[in-house]
């Protein structure tokens, strides 16, 4: 098995491409242990001083929320009375604290996929949303039309190499932190250790708080009838040896768990969750079939259960990758097959689907849908599916 999927991997060029591209996207500096000084190892009350008024700040996102961090930094503006700090990010989980009214005028978030605890603040004008592709966003960072003058991030433990990993979430933060002037880490055992494009060496850290937290967990909602139904009507438009990449939620869940009697199935998608693993389980997923890392899962963040963060960890069949390479839709179009499975919250009788916001009001945000149903529409018999109820409880 191990010499057939070398083999492939020496025969694919595009595989060399992605490889290409991914090592040139990591920094090449400091990272001879013996000619720079290792990184502080303080508080998170210590660290978060060496964020000004007027700073543009990076916030790791999705299940590697730094709360940590986040907390101490909140209690530090207050009392330091800081003003006019910017929060950069994608989805946050949780409570960060800096979304509430009470810190108006001393942060402003500027969210790029807003999640329940950015929501209100982003409709009542007391932040911002930027709407842009999710693979585009690496480039707002690298341009310096975003510039970082710290980021905020969380990783697992150092290697005897001194490398730690962005673990379960390298998507748009391994471009923060190339860019960023002051890169803070929350150190944390808890973090999964994954292969890929997330590894980060001491050198690149300015200073370290080490932590012994759990990370956020997500429960997997049970499938409704309808939801099932419709699994099954999406799992019947999926060949064997199709590449699949899923959305979040029910319906992409049920379409998963409709797949399990498939074969050769491969997976290149921006995030996973729990409803992979019983396909994993059921062998239904080998990869051998597809161009890019065959053999292997290809994704940019992922959040679910501590049974979802232990399967990936330490796992060389999971590559974690920029989220720049992963959601380029030429890249996704390179997969034979690839089957994009998204939902949405509206759909007119034309086919325009809306699947950001609700009236008015912003919801979540582009993200990578847009992404993946092009790609898949590029593909050599690829299928952009987009998979709701016709009714809704409200």
């Amino acid at each position: 098995f191990f010499f057939s999927m070398l083999a492939s991997l020496v025969r694919s060029s595009s595989c060399v491409r992605l490889f290409s591209r991914h090592i040139r996207s990591v920094p090449h500096k400091n990272l001879m242990r013996d000619s720079v000084r290792d990184p502080e190892g303080i508080s998170a009350e210590e660290a978060v001083t060496k964020i000004k008024s007027g700073d543009s700040v990076y916030v790791h996102g999705g299940a590697a929320t730094p709360f940590h961090l986040l907390k101490a930094l909140c209690s530090y503006a207050k009392k330091e009375s800081l003003s006019n700090v910017k929060m950069n990010h994608i989805h946050l989980e949780g409570d960060v604290g800096f979304y509430d009214s009470s810190y108006d005028g001393i942060f402003r978030g500027n969210s790029m996929f807003i999640g329940g605890n950015a929501r209100r603040a982003v409709n009542e004008g007391r932040a911002d949303f930027t709407p842009v592709f999710l693979s585009e966003i690496p480039i707002l960072y690298r341009s310096g039309k975003i510039p970082l003058d710290v980021a905020l991030i969380h990783v697992s433990p150092p290697d005897e190499h001194g490398f730690c990993s962005l673990g379960v979430s390298v998507c748009e933060a391994r471009a923060a932190i190339e860019k960023a002037k002051v890169v803070i880490a929350q150190v944390n055992k808890n973090m999964p250790r994954t292969f890929g494009a997330g590894f980060i060496h001491l050198t690149e850290l300015d200073a370290l708080v080490e932590i012994d937290e759990p990370l956020p967990t997500s429960k997997v909602a049970e499938l409704s009838d309808r939801e099932i139904q419709i699994g099954k009507n999406v799992a019947e438009l999926i060949e064997n040896g199709s590449t699949l990449q899923m959305g979040i939620g029910n319906v992409p869940n049920a379409s998963l768990k409709a797949l399990e009697n498939h074969k050769d199935l491969g997976v290149h998608t921006e995030m996973f969750s729990d409803g992979l693993l019983s396909l994993l389980e059921h062998g239904s997923v080998t990869g051998m079939e597809k161009e890019l890392l065959p053999g292997r899962i290809v994704s940019s963040f992922v959040i679910g259960s501590q049974q979802l963060y232990d399967y990936i960890h330490d796992n060389p069949s999971i590559a974690m990758l920029d989220v720049a390479v992963v959601n380029d839709p030429a890249n996704i179009a390179r997969n034979p097959k690839t089957v994009a499975i998204n939902s949405c919250i509206e759909m007119d009788l034309t086919g325009q689907v809306c699947a950001d916001s609700i009236g008015t009001k912003m919801y979540s945000g582009v993200g990578g849908q847009v992404d993946f149903m092009r790609g898949a529409a590029l593909s050599n018999g690829g299928k952009p599916i987009m998979a709701m109820t016709s009714t809704t409880k409200r």
